[in-house]
């Protein structure tokens, strides 16, 4: 009986085209075009020069506008969150550690970078009212942000640099609301003394 003929192994498929392009730089160059342009006043023309890629590379990494901004806003969050942790951790102490954090704050809202904006505030104000999923996002950074300040304050109270009598949430809120405020003042190209704002601020631990 004659065997039948052995079907030759289907070939093996070749690997996807890797993407050409970076997606964090592109991501940081979109950044900086929302920061400074806003959402509505930024086009995908805007975003495809900024980014340095062609148009068609732009719609297959992301469905449409609203999809490069929350990628944006997501690698906006993730960058200063590691920028903010590492200046905290310049302190020795819970308030120390609070002080470098404020201090920091008053870095990014100087100069090219304080003049650009910041995204979260940005997003805050033009999209959050209309749009659930931004304000999800922006709600969600800025209850992270708080929860790391209520944490220093809790690290002072417990090591003794910041006194146990500190309300630490309604702190937490405050600064919050000084942080923030920092970067609307930065856009406005308003001068920081980062010394002096931060000096009084910490009077809230007093």
């Amino acid at each position: 009986m004659q065997k039948a003929a052995r079907r030759p192994e289907p070939a093996a498929r070749p690997p996807g085209r890797p993407r050409e392009f970076d997606m964090d730089t592109a991501l940081d160059r979109a950044v900086r075009v929302f920061c400074e342009r806003g959402y509505h006043a930024t086009s995908i023309g805007d975003l495809t020069a900024a980014m340095r890629l062609a148009t068609g590379s732009v719609y297959k990494a992301f469905r449409d506008k609203q999809a490069v901004f929350l990628a944006a806003f997501e690698r906006y969050a993730t960058v200063r969150r590691e920028q903010t942790r590492s200046a905290a951790a310049r302190g020795t102490n819970g308030r120390e550690r609070l002080r470098h954090m404020l201090l920091s704050y008053v870095e990014h809202s100087q100069g090219i970078e304080g003049r650009r904006g910041c995204i979260v505030v940005g997003g805050a104000v033009e999209l959050a009212a209309l749009d659930p999923g931004v304000r999800a996002r922006v709600n969600a950074q800025l209850e992270t942000n708080e929860a790391f300040i209520a944490g220093l304050i809790r690290e002072g109270q417990a090591d003794g640099s910041i006194p146990a009598h500190v309300a630490t949430d309604d702190t937490a809120r405050l600064m919050i609301c000084i942080t923030q405020g920092m970067r609307v003042v930065g856009k406005a190209r308003l001068p920081l003394d980062g010394e002096r704002l931060v000096g009084v601020a910490m009077k809230l631990l007093a």
